[in-house]
């Protein structure tokens, strides 16, 4: 199977005891749709937002008389599985990660949601609708806490103390793992990011088709690295107790550097409770909605007019990425070359 077992048992132990929300975790086949007369709305989300979903559900349920159908999965996977679906749509909101959300479009899952994007920057949005972001966020690593991150390097991975210690989300696959290849590719070039990753392949264990699962395996040390994001992993120390560390490795220079990596979220074409859909994606923009983002998800609220939302106690994105460089990829143009760059990825890596 393709999804976490770890993060679809906590998700379902997180959700299940909330009356007002219909939860479907399918993980290889079966299907997420429910239907009550237009009263149920079912997302298909990426991991790592199900701790911030439980309450805003809920109270998005309490006002409308709208339940919510949640189907979890990698970010890959979730656009995948709307896309099979085509013939008879189950998903009336989308919610995933670059370059997927672009994906997603491109083969024209994806119509225009009448969403209100009016406190959205431009940059986080399309221009034609059919996808805004709902919150930002950050490709990370993190480390059992037996491990120094204090000055580890990117060439520091290649070690032999890490072979079978370390793992990474696979490129094409999950979100977190594209990233990776994304971040390398702006540090390295397309061919040093490639012959890195050749390399750091000797201490992989091997590929993962979703990032949350590699978290267990940090806390207990089956491994010692894995990549990850920075709102599900501050999210998981917080509300599960696990225990590693974030950490940006650093280039040659000793500059530190990740990625934009939002999630984002799209109304998919033949959505059956299109309305209904449209009302969530809307209650979920909202400033009141929006405003919990930093202290109950540990993300960053997408709306201009909370630029400056305090986060809350404790340890935030802003305190993570202080002295770290942003890089703003062009996820279109990413997506746009995605298919050659995996291929060229199995290819270094030999996984082909």
């Amino acid at each position: 199977m393709s999804i976490s077992t770890h993060r679809l048992a906590r998700t379902a132990l997180i959700l299940g005891s909330i009356s007002a929300l219909a939860l479907s975790v399918a993980a290889c086949g079966g299907t997420g749709a429910s239907s009550n007369g237009g009263k149920t709305v079912t997302v298909y989300s990426a991991d790592g937002m199900a701790y911030w979903y439980k309450p805003e559900f809920a109270k998005f349920t309490q006002q409308t008389g709208i339940s919510v159908n949640y189907v979890e999965a990698g970010s890959g996977e979730v656009v995948n599985r709307v896309d099979k679906e085509q013939s008879n749509p189950q998903a009336d909101v989308l919610v995933t990660l670059p370059p997927f959300i672009q994906k997603a479009d491109r083969q024209g899952l994806l119509q225009d949601s009448g969403v209100d994007t009016g406190m959205v920057a431009t940059a986080d949005k399309s221009a034609d609708g059919k996808y805004v972001n709902l919150a930002d966020n950050y490709l990370t690593f993190i480390a059992n806490p037996s491990v120094d991150t204090s000055k580890i390097t990117w060439n520091d991975l290649l070690d032999p103390k890490y072979k079978g210690k370390l793992q990474y989300s696979t490129p094409g696959q999950a979100g977190d793992g594209t990233a990776v290849l994304v971040l390398l590719q702006q540090l390295m070039g397309k061919q040093g990011a490639l012959d890195y990753l050749g390399k750091l392949q000797a201490n992989n264990v091997g590929p993962s088709s979703s990032t949350g699962k590699l978290q267990a395996k940090v806390d207990k040390g089956e491994l010692l690295v894995a990549n990850g994001d920075v709102q599900m992993n501050l999210q998981d120390i917080k509300d599960s107790g696990v225990k590693f560390n974030l950490f940006f490795p650093a280039g040659p220079d000793g500059k530190r550097s990740t990625v934009s990596l939002p999630y984002v979220m799209g109304l998919p074409k033949g959505a059956p409770h299109k309305d209904a859909a449209a009302k969530l994606m809307n209650f979920l923009l909202t400033a009141d909605v929006q405003k919990t983002l930093g202290p109950d998800a540990l993300a960053v609220p997408v709306r201009t007019d909370l630029a400056n939302q305090p986060a809350g106690s404790g340890p935030s994105p802003a305190t993570i990425l202080a002295g770290v460089t942003v890089v703003q990829p062009d996820w279109s143009a990413v997506n746009d070359q995605l298919d050659a760059d995996v291929t060229a990825y199995n290819k270094a890596t030999g996984q082909q």
